[in-house]
């Protein structure tokens, strides 16, 4: 017993040696070494992690830059890139700090991933979440995101559609003016003054008159930091003064002020008022549904409260605000260097108005225009508004024969090759409207038509994203001249969230003379 008590005193019993080497070690090891040594670990953790993960699909071999991968690259995103990426391999990877990404780049990749609600769902990117509400529909799954989707189905309905005709062509009309006046001394580039007439024209369709013009322009303003907030490759946490803050801080204004017009709506509804916009149209459905009324849509309707309205609201404008001034801008840039096919767009658009030029748009008159109709869907098509969209893996992914992308990643469908593909639209790189010609060949090539996406979450409002592209270019043709200047990067393309003009688009209009003979 003694000799066992007194095991701490003996030199060699092990404890006293063994606490004077580990102290000597210590005080050996600096501060800078034991980083150094925590760097190394990570970042080999982090490079083992990505060759497993990788497996035998395309991408780099190593992560070049360890544990950020090539963020630098992404921070601003080259078109040529993403092709050179997409034309690798059916699926390719990369790898940003803690993000493993797969990229499926072929048509029948893309629509697996996106009709594969069981392994997948809509991510976007880590801050959205934040941005948009942890309580937003689109970040629900199964059988709840199906529910509340059944919810929206009369928001976009012909009945519908028409009665947001009118706020959409009074928007037109006043921006027109701003085209007119911005640009009489010249050339200024248009790309900007896009968006804010999609985000005046989304808002009005939304919100009605409960929005102010003011709030409009705040939106439309401060949307472009919300894109930014929403880049694929950007800071995860919020942080004072990064994009996420600015973006949060842009995104919370517009949820305050959505929910404030949907207070609106409702009491005006519940006073028997008419329906003049989504907002009305969601809230008589409720209350249609609530009455036991039997009105298109409205059947098992439950009712959505002032902030679920304002989420959903947006998640239509964050869903139509890139893509509809992305297809804005090329519309109005493709028709200025294609004479040929804007004067078509006019006639069409003077004889859908039986001599009538002042007439106001109707879903009737927007079935007539046809040929504007192709124009818009080939745009969509060789300017594609989307050209990826982001999921994140909730289990074990099985997506081919020979790779199973890990729980956890990020699988992003690319849409882009789809909408080029050479079987499905011959001369792909080229714009030609008449594929689109009732006997065309390109509407034979419906599983490569991935505008709108397809599967559980594709596009709500693709009927109205359309007519609005078709009556905003139509209108324009009928009233405006317009002119592009061409430069060396008119078609270069710039990747912001969705794809414009690397020179943003220099237009000047010139007011048009009206006649039937025009």
């Amino acid at each position: 017993m003694e000799v066992l008590n007194s095991t701490k005193e003996v030199p060699f019993g092990g404890y006293s040696l063994n606490q004077t080497r580990y102290s000597d070690f210590l005080s050996g090891v600096s501060v800078w070494q034991v980083i150094f040594g925590l760097i190394v670990a990570i970042a080999l953790y982090d490079q083992i992690s990505y060759i497993f993960k990788k497996g035998s699909i395309a991408g780099p071999r190593f992560k070049m830059y360890p544990i950020m991968g090539p963020f630098l690259e992404s921070v601003n995103p080259k078109f040529e890139q993403y092709m050179a990426k997409w034309r690798s391999g059916p699926l390719s990877c990369v790898s940003v700090f803690h993000k493993f990404v797969v990229i499926a780049s072929t048509r029948d990749l893309a629509r697996k991933v996106l009709n594969s609600p069981a392994y997948v769902k809509p991510c976007v990117v880590d801050v959205a979440i934040k941005l948009l509400r942890p309580t937003n529909w689109v970040f629900m799954d199964g059988k709840a995101h199906v529910d509340y989707r059944k919810g929206l189905n009369g928001l976009f309905t012909r009945k519908a559609l028409s009665v947001y005709l009118p706020g959409q062509e009074e928007i037109y009309d006043r921006y027109f003016k701003i085209f007119l006046n911005m640009s009489k001394d010249g050339y200024v580039p248009f790309m900007p003054i896009f968006r804010e007439v999609n985000c005046a024209v989304s808002c009005r369709t939304f919100c009605g008159h409960y929005i102010s013009a003011e709030q409009v322009a705040e939106i439309s303003d401060n949307y472009y930091l919300i894109t930014k907030a929403l880049e694929l490759v950007n800071f995860p946490i919020i942080l004072p003064f990064t994009n996420a803050w600015y973006g949060k801080k842009a995104a919370d204004l517009t949820l305050d002020i959505f929910e404030k017009c949907a207070a609106k709506s409702r009491a005006h509804m519940e006073a028997g008022g008419e329906v003049t916009c989504t907002m009305d149209a969601w809230i008589k459905e409720m209350i249609d549904a609530r009455e036991g009324k039997k009105e298109e849509g409205a059947s098992g309707i439950r009712v959505f409260t002032n902030k679920e309205i304002s989420e959903t609201i947006f998640t239509f404008l964050f869903a139509s605000q890139d893509a509809s001034s992305s297809a804005t801008t090329w519309l109005f840039q493709i028709l200025a260097d294609r004479p040929d096919v804007l004067e078509k767009v006019r006639e069409e658009q003077i004889r859908v108005r039986d001599g009538d030029l002042s007439k106001p748009l109707t879903i009737d008159m927007v079935d007539k225009m046809e040929y504007t109709q192709m124009v818009v869907k080939e745009t969509l098509r060789y300017r594609p508004p989307v050209i990826m969209v982001p999921y994140l893996v909730k289990k074990a992914y099985p997506i081919s024969p020979d790779y199973t992308i890990p729980k956890g990643s990020m699988v992003i469908p690319t849409l882009y090759p789809a909408l080029h593909d050479p079987e499905a639209y011959p001369d792909p790189d080229s714009f030609i409207p008449e594929r689109w010609a009732k006997d065309g060949s390109a509407h034979k090539a419906v599983k490569n038509w991935l505008v709108f996406g397809t599967g559980p979450h594709v596009c709500l409002g693709q009927t109205y994203a359309v007519m609005n592209f078709v009556c905003m270019i139509g209108k324009a043709a009928l009233t405006l001249d317009w002119s592009h200047k061409v430069t060396t990067k008119s078609e270069e393309i710039k990747v912001f969230a969705t794809i414009f003009p690397e020179d943003d688009c220099l237009l000047q209009f010139k007011e048009r003379e009206i006649s039937a003979t025009a």
